[in-house]
């Protein structure tokens, strides 16, 4: 809100501002589709891996509990390590696969950064071309209580990668209040696009059995 009070009270000094919606360009580029399908793949690939090593922890449990009284105690100390071995490395690989930082968010930055900076150069070049102050993404957190749909270049963002819009920016949006904007960076550095909607893989950890 700071960038977008700053603009309107200084209107009468003729700043020019205008806004872009990344997710519509994102979506519109096919390299983003293809990272996403294979974040995507990857991630259910992983977490079916996973859920192998827990069904094969609940069936050894299963079967310690349907046998503990035919065991003898050396028997049921060896069975319950090997159950808490198991069960300790399964959570040590969706620790690194699925954690802070783990396989997949770096999988993610490795497919989607350049993308990111591909799309922040052309709306740099844009910016710079056309002398705006503030270039504002309408897809993201922050609000925008209002945005007029002259001032969305996000068509030119994508003509500029050499991509024609699948779909037309104004269609079925009018004058309407926009989803959000992005946070300016004061000392004229990048200001990432945000993709948090778009970047979660479709298949989730699950946690281990009970």
């Amino acid at each position: 809100m700071i960038v977008l009070s700053a603009v309107f009270s200084t209107a009468a000094s003729a700043q020019k501002v205008a806004y872009v919606d990344v997710d519509y360009v994102l979506k519109n580029m096919p390299e983003y589709t293809a990272a996403q399908e294979q974040i995507d793949n990857l991630a259910a690939a992983w977490q079916k891996d996973i859920d192998t090593k827990y069904a094969e922890i609940d069936n050894l449990y299963k079967r310690y509990e349907a046998e503990q009284v035919l065991l003898t105690d050396d028997m049921k100390q060896q069975r319950k390590k090997e159950i808490d071995d198991k069960e300790k490395a399964a959570k040590e690989l969706q620790k690194k696969r699925f954690g802070y930082q783990g396989d997949l968010f770096q999988k993610r930055q490795e497919l989607i950064q350049p993308i990111q900076d591909r799309v922040y150069d052309a709306i740099q070049k844009i910016a710079t071309t056309k002398a705006y102050d503030f270039v504002l993404d309408k897809s993201s957190g922050s609000v925008v209580l209002y945005a007029n749909t002259k001032l969305n270049i996000s068509d030119q963002v994508l003509q500029g990668m050499g991509i024609n819009p699948k779909s037309k920016v104004s269609e079925g949006t009018g004058n309407q209040p926009a989803k959000g904007a992005g946070t300016q960076n004061q000392g004229g550095g990048k200001t990432q696009p945000d993709t948090k909607s778009d970047e979660q893989p479709k298949t989730q950890p699950k946690q281990p059995p009970k």
